[in-house]
């Protein structure tokens, strides 16, 4: 097992991306610390994963939350190994129709959010003197632009630029930080699309694997990043996306991909 004695702290892990990543580095051994605002989801999550598991009931944007979460991985665990900052929020509007309320809330949650747990997560890490993985989630829409997809977008370009200061500022203390950015995967956020056959297929002929991504194949890309198979990988936004990014024009789409 890759992570067997590593503790993990997954932000957002309720559902989606981030509950496949804490339940890929459970089954690989590690002690994780699960990190959600949304209790009811939270509470069944954990009880439905197997392995050394806590529940944490928190808010990234909050300080005051952010060090519970990581006391309790020193408290239960003994330290903290792995940190991945995947707590995030979407909103979109086009531009000129886009609410400043808006705008506050996505990047209080997904640069303040992912800043404060990153931060606090090094801390502890330099103060245990044995290196770490920070992980930070990112998206293609950090290099690909929407139009109603403004403040998204921003937020995750600037997780993208984070990533390289912290990793710059983190090597000297042996602790490696890199971003993941998912493509189009199937999750709830992407229900409205994934149940509707034609917007399906427009989503699909621009994914050269001709397929919605899968959370566990993101998760098997934190765990690379999160084990000592990436030991000198540092300052790197990884894109899972099915050769999206690649791609400069559209691709036949099976019909049997849209059933």
């Amino acid at each position: 097992m890759r992570l067997e004695t590593k503790t993990a702290l997954v932000t957002g892990a309720a559902g989606g991306i981030g509950l496949a990543i804490a339940r890929r580095f459970a089954a690989e051994g590690a002690n994780v610390v699960m990190v959600d605002r949304n209790a009811d989801r939270l509470t069944e999550s954990v009880n439905a994963t197997q392995g050394e598991v806590r529940a944490l009931v928190g808010d990234v944007t909050v300080p005051d939350d952010v060090d519970r979460m990581v006391a309790l991985c020193e408290s239960e665990f003994g330290g903290l190994d792995i940190c991945v900052c995947n707590a995030g929020v979407i909103r979109a509007a086009e531009f000129l129709d886009l609410e400043l309320a808006d705008l506050d809330f996505v990047l209080n949650v997904n640069v303040r959010g992912a800043f404060l747990t990153a931060q606090r997560a090094a801390r502890a890490m330099v103060r245990q003197g044995q290196g770490g993985s920070l992980i930070m989630l990112s998206s293609m829409t950090a290099e690909l632009a929407m139009s109603n997809q403004l403040a998204y977008g921003a937020s995750k370009g600037a997780v993208r630029q984070m990533t390289k200061s912290m990793a710059l500022a983190m090597a000297p203390h042996g602790v490696r930080v890199n971003a993941l950015g998912p493509g189009s995967i199937d999750t709830d956020i992407m229900a409205t699309i994934s149940n509707n056959p034609d917007n399906l297929r427009k989503v699909l002929s621009r994914i050269p694997m001709t397929r919605l991504g899968r959370p566990d194949e993101v998760a098997g890309v934190a765990l690379f990043l999160a084990s000592e198979d990436s030991s000198y990988v540092t300052g790197q936004t990884i894109y899972a996306d099915g050769g999206r990014l690649a791609l400069n024009y559209n691709v036949d789409v099976p019909e049997d991909a849209v059933r």
